[in-house]
């Protein structure tokens, strides 16, 4: 017998998104794709605002303006939807269609774009990295031979200077050379092989912790919110530490004197990293409550020498992102005034019987 499908039950078959909302702009109906998105029920939303789901209702609204206004069809592509406080932790990229119902109703459609664009971002931020390593290794060779040249004058200059009350200048040059190399191995990275071991992540952070509390000030919060499901990754200890530590410190100078840090795990399933699909990821995240990264940073945040600190070296964020890339991960952020979270991802390795 064919079977009859009326329109409520196709929408609930999409993937879409797509939301109805009233004269008054309270929600009358979402599908299931809506549901799962905005991660509220029909029943917990029904005669609600727009506001239960989003922050920035705003943008839904004006754009359920303009489609009553014109009785036609508006899409914005690419906007940024803020998560409601009590609701998801991510923002989400979508893209938005609104339409003009019977009797002032709107429908709204919804397509999440925030995995696509992830997967274009962290192939950007990839292709960036190993572009960075090949420049360091260029740099180095260029800087290094004449400064251990100058380096090696000096001292014998030292040598011959008659007053001894000159070799104040040839000092200073000696600690330049070797500041300028110290900076080169920074921008090259850590040297020789990894020391690779089955690793529980909150052990780390737990130390991570004990050092940040040590550096933060007294009426700084560290908030530890950590998933004991969470199985042991594969990791070099030591370098990973280092990562996150550098991290910390950027999220300890960005809140201040007061403010809130979160050190947060959890675990991803079925994720990629740039263009690699994991079953299993590791999830580490640093979340502060500070002013957030300056948009005309954004996009060269993880390049070496780039800082918004007058004191600061820009080789923080640099060498983590190197650190983690080398495990086969990616450290990502999402940035607004008053919430930034750096996310370290890194793949589990499973054993065969898992």
């Amino acid at each position: 017998m064919k079977h009859t499908f009326n329109a409520q039950e196709l929408f609930e078959l999409l993937s879409l998104a797509v939301i109805v909302v009233n004269p008054h702009n309270q929600i009358e109906w979402l599908n299931a794709s809506a549901q799962t998105l905005f991660e509220a029920g029909q029943k917990q939303t029904f005669g609600r605002s727009l506001y239960d789901l989003v922050r920035d209702a705003q943008i839904l609204i004006d754009l359920i303006d303009r489609a009553r206004s014109g009785h036609d069809a508006i899409s914005y592509r690419g906007l940024r939807l803020n998560a409601a406080p009590d609701r998801s932790e991510n923002d989400r990229y979508v893209d938005i269609t609104a339409s003009l119902l019977d009797d002032n109703y709107v429908l709204i459609e919804i397509s999440d774009t925030t995995r696509q664009l992830r997967i274009t971002r962290d192939a950007t931020l990839l292709a960036q990295q190993d572009g960075q390593r090949q420049m360091a290794r260029a740099l180095a060779h260029e800087i290094k031979n004449p400064l251990g040249g100058l380096r090696g004058a000096a001292q014998l200059l030292e040598r011959e200077l008659p007053d001894a009350r000159l070799h104040e200048y040839t000092n200073l040059i000696i600690r330049e050379a070797d500041r300028l190399r110290k900076l080169v191995d920074n921008l090259l990275g850590p040297g020789g092989p990894q020391h690779l071991a089955k690793t529980n992540i909150h052990e780390l952070l737990e130390h991570v912790y004990k050092l940040m509390r040590n550096e933060a000030d007294k009426d700084v919060l560290i908030v530890k919110d950590y998933d004991p499901s969470l199985p042991d990754v594969t990791i070099d200890r030591d370098q990973i530490i280092q990562a996150m530590l550098n991290i910390g410190r950027n999220a300890i100078q960005a809140v201040g004197s007061v403010g809130r840090i979160i050190l947060r795990t959890r675990i991803g399933v079925n994720e990629t990293i740039g263009t690699q699909r994991h079953r299993l990821i590791c999830k580490v995240q640093v979340e502060d409550d500070g002013q957030g990264v300056p948009e005309q940073l954004a996009e060269t945040l993880f390049y070496p020498l780039v800082t918004s600190r007058p004191e600061g070296t820009g080789l923080g964020l640099a060498l983590a992102q190197d650190l983690v890339t080398r495990h086969g991960g990616l450290i990502e952020f999402d940035s607004r005034k008053g919430r930034t979270v750096f996310t370290l991802l890194l793949p589990i390795q499973e054993s065969r019987h898992e």
